[in-house]
């Protein structure tokens, strides 16, 4: 009995996949359960597994493009599974008697005489003086002689094999990937579609690594996790989201939508593309709670096993391109969010710091929002706002200074 295989559905935007890669080949024997192929959708890649044991037979091609419901394959459910085969002792032994003893391959040499005799006199005495191999050379001479460019040529580009064309002008087509075709259509929708505008200003990361280096050890040991930078962040950017909801509100139609809750976004760059999923809630999590998320998706992300619901939805947006060494960008929007906070790389620089000169880790920030929704004097200080909670971690407990809270003030 044939078993049909049908893409599944993966979600009520999604009408189309594309078949990235087959995990099993045509003929083979499959068990129940067994991963088959990978689709990729617009948003995510996810995979196909077998519902029954049997031969697979294969009906579609790696980069079909695949309407939800239609069949990727079929499996023979009423073939049997083949049997193991185990070579007999005596085939074993039989190939060890055949098998002729492996004889030491002499290495060969080159002499002095023998480099002088293909190669120019500078030549020869570059390749004696630098001990250059001549079998790495390719001689460019008359009758095969060594001349001095190429000896300078080999010890230019060390490890290149003779003839190798160092820059080739030449072209490689690849099709855009459903993933990377979205990532396309909505970065240039942000640009089209919102009034985007970007505020900056910087944060001595200081207070956060001396907390780091005080507690990190004693918060993994309790909470099996790392303390990263993304959980101040991201709490920070909660308490400041709340004091200025139009930061964390959306345009829908002729209506301002605001929320009263975090769903904080960390943008993750994957094997295929980049993914932003979300953590539901920010505002009601701990700081360790928020490592565990930030660790349990960017591993999903990694290994494209992100669900369509893990990247659907969030109000605000953290993108950290520090970590590959920016110094400074402008973010684009992830809409319908209205704003999107580029964190950048930490990097010492002279700050002036009551009258004196000193040496500080200094972070740039960098907020992109739509003027439509926020007004500059709200961007500016939630930007303030931000700052003023990294750079005093004890804040990001009551979101206010421990004093002036004690106080009333």
């Amino acid at each position: 009995m044939a078993l049909e295989i049908k893409v599944p559905s993966v979600g009520e935007s999604i009408s189309e996949v594309t078949l990235a890669q087959w995990l099993k080949k045509d003929g083979d024997y499959v068990k129940r359960d067994e991963v088959l192929a990978e689709l990729e959708s617009e948003k995510a890649t996810f995979e196909i597994n077998a519902v029954e044991a049997g031969i697979l037979k294969i009906l579609t091609q790696e980069g079909d493009t695949l309407k939800i419901g239609d069949v990727a394959c079929s499996i023979d459910t009423s073939a049997v599974a083949p049997a193991r085969e185990s070579p007999k002792p005596t085939e074993i032994k039989s190939e060890l008697q055949v098998a002729p003893p492996q004889q030491a391959i002499p290495a060969t040499t080159t002499s002095q005489t023998e480099i002088t005799h293909k190669a120019t006199p500078v030549a020869a005495a570059i390749i004696a003086d630098k001990k250059v191999n001549v079998q790495e050379l390719t001689p460019s001479g008359f009758n095969g002689k060594i001349v001095k460019q190429d000896v300078l040529a080999a010890l230019a580009n060390p490890g290149v094999k003779p003839g190798t064309v160092l820059f080739e002008r030449t072209e490689k087509p690849e099709r855009m990937s459903n993933l990377r075709k979205t990532v396309s259509r909505r970065l240039v929708e942000a640009k089209n579609t919102t009034a985007m505008l970007t505020t900056f200003n910087e944060v001595d990361m200081g207070p956060i690594m001396d907390f780091r280096k005080q507690y990190k050890e004693s918060f993994s040991k309790k909470h099996g996790v790392n303390l990263g930078f993304m959980s101040f962040f991201a709490k920070a950017a909660c308490y400041a989201l709340q004091e200025w909801p139009s930061v964390n509100a959306k345009i829908d139609a002729d209506q301002i939508v605001f929320h009263n809750y975090c769903d904080i976004s960390i943008a993750v760059s994957a094997p295929k593309g980049l993914v932003v999923p979300v953590i539901r809630n920010a505002e009601s999590l701990s700081m360790a709670d928020i490592e565990r998320k930030v660790v349990e998706l960017a591993t999903k992300a990694r290994e494209n096993k992100l669900t369509i619901e893990e990247m659907t939805g969030g109000t605000f947006t953290l993108t950290n391109g520090g970590v590959f060494g920016s110094l400074m960008s402008t973010p684009i929007i992830n809409i319908p969010q209205s704003a999107i906070l580029g964190m950048h790389k930490i990097q010492d620089r002279p700050m002036a710091i009551n009258g004196k000169v000193e040496i500080r880790p200094m972070m740039y920030l960098a907020l992109s929002y739509d003027h439509r929704i926020i007004d500059g004097r709200e961007s500016v200080s939630f930007l303030v706002r931000l700052k003023e909670l990294l750079e005093n971690p004890a804040q990001l407990l009551l979101g206010k200074d421990p004093i002036k809270s004690l106080l009333e003030l």
